[in-house]
């Protein structure tokens, strides 16, 4: 008897946080004319042995959110972006070939989604590299049961320090590993892991912004979890509010779009050094529109003061302070504490003096657009930083080199294009 009780007060929680962390009507979406299959949200069963040894998963509870429960069917249906029945195959067949249980997956990037200046070709070659992230329970003994399968996908060394090593180089902030130009299925991929828990958190708080920048694009999910669909929710709404609290009072969808796109480069040093494209946001929102449009205007019209009529191409924003503070104070706790930390170091009178008064007084500040994407920018540089410094340890001299000399390409193209 008390453990039905528990179930059902557990099932009334986590309906409550669902209908509470984001603004996106439950119902499904009036913009598309078919129904988008949701991917499974069950419980992942236990890999079958495969070698020696066989070491399952140990069972663990989420330090953030419990891992039981579920959602409504059609929450974060905007996420289900849809590809053509070949990239879904494709893309399923290759995550498939992993015996190394994986949460969350989804493919990202050009080899997705369409990007202005890259052109896939299949048949002469030319497919842009694929781009996964897996989200995973226990890193350790991923990699453990993922070096036993696919070694080559490993430089040496980290073969001989063994997965411990890796997984603990994977902690170091932002809390990715990536294998790069490893071929799984005859196809040439790069693919990043992850824990459940560091992706949820950098979803909810901005901790880094470096997952949750990615997630701000167009991405194809190919195994979903709930928690993760939650917090990606969070995380959508959040780059709705940063956004249009540093855009005028009117702009179109595709200012706004390249505004959300932008904010995991502003800050990354590789934007400044020729190592990427310059032209790379304006690239993707230029072919990605649709996509883009679908992740973000629902949302954005549950939030105040926006209207962003069906058929429209123009958005408008109520300019009133009140309804610009709404927007402020529900900002990622990262971001809206080095905000309020920079005013506090103007002299701006402290909240508790005055708190509804201190949110409008900020929320009115002509310099605050300028401000958000300052701090934006600062939270970006050093986990980026660190990654790419990373890159050389996970991927070895050979394979980085490889990777900066493409990167050099693309930034050669952009600024040729110019």
């Amino acid at each position: 008897m008390l453990s039905k009780v528990a179930r059902r007060h557990r099932s009334l929680h986590t309906s409550l946080i669902a209908r509470t962390v984001t603004t996106e009507s439950l119902s499904p979406s009036s913009s598309s004319s078919t129904q988008i299959p949701l991917p499974t949200l069950t419980k992942h069963p236990s890999p079958k042995p495969r070698f020696p040894l066989n070491p399952a998963p140990r069972p663990a509870r989420s330090a953030l959110l419990d891992t039981s429960f579920s959602l409504p069917p059609t929450f974060g249906q905007n996420q289900l972006l849809p590809v053509s029945n070949s990239t879904r195959a494709l893309l399923e067949s290759i995550v498939a070939q992993f015996n190394a249980p994986i949460r969350y997956a989804f493919a990202y990037g050009s080899g997705v989604f369409e990007q202005e200046g890259y052109v896939t070709q299949p048949d002469e070659g030319k497919r842009p590299m694929l781009d996964f992230m897996f989200a995973v329970r226990h890193p350790s003994h991923w990699h453990s049961i993922n070096m036993a399968q696919y070694p080559s996908h490993y430089p040496l060394h980290a073969r001989m320090f063994g997965s411990d090593f890796v997984s603990r180089v994977q902690e170091i902030n932002p809390g990715v590993w990536f294998n790069a130009f490893v071929n799984v299925n005859g196809v040439t991929i790069k693919y990043g892991v992850t824990s459940v828990d560091n992706i949820c958190s950098d979803l909810l708080t901005w901790r880094s912004l470096y997952l949750a920048g990615r997630m701000h694009k167009p991405l194809r999910i190919i195994k979903d979890d709930a928690r993760v669909r939650l917090t990606q929710q969070v995380n959508l709404t959040s780059a709705l509010r940063a956004a249009l609290l540093t855009l005028p009072t009117h702009f179109t969808e595709s200012e706004l779009f390249e505004r959300i796109a932008s904010i995991s480069y502003d800050g990354d040093l590789r934007m400044l050094l020729p190592a990427e494209n310059r032209s790379k946001v304006k690239n993707i929102v230029h072919k990605q529109g649709p996509q883009f449009k679908e992740l973000y205007r629902r949302l954005a019209v549950g939030l105040p003061g926006v209207s962003w009529p069906v058929a429209a191409q123009n958005i408008e924003v109520d300019a009133n302070p009140h309804v610009r503070a709404a927007l402020l104070k529900k900002l990622p706790s990262t971001l809206l504490k080095k905000v309020t930390d920079h005013y506090s170091r103007t002299g701006m009178p402290s909240k508790e003096a005055d708190e509804s008064a201190f949110w409008v007084r900020l929320a009115g500040d002509e310099t605050l657009p300028s401000v958000i994407r300052s701090q934006m920018r600062s939270i970006v540089r050093y986990p980026a930083a660190i990654q790419t410094a990373k890159g050389v340890v996970s991927a070895g001299v050979g394979k980085s080199f490889r990777y900066g000399s493409e990167k050099v390409g693309k930034w050669w193209k952009g600024t040729a294009a110019k």
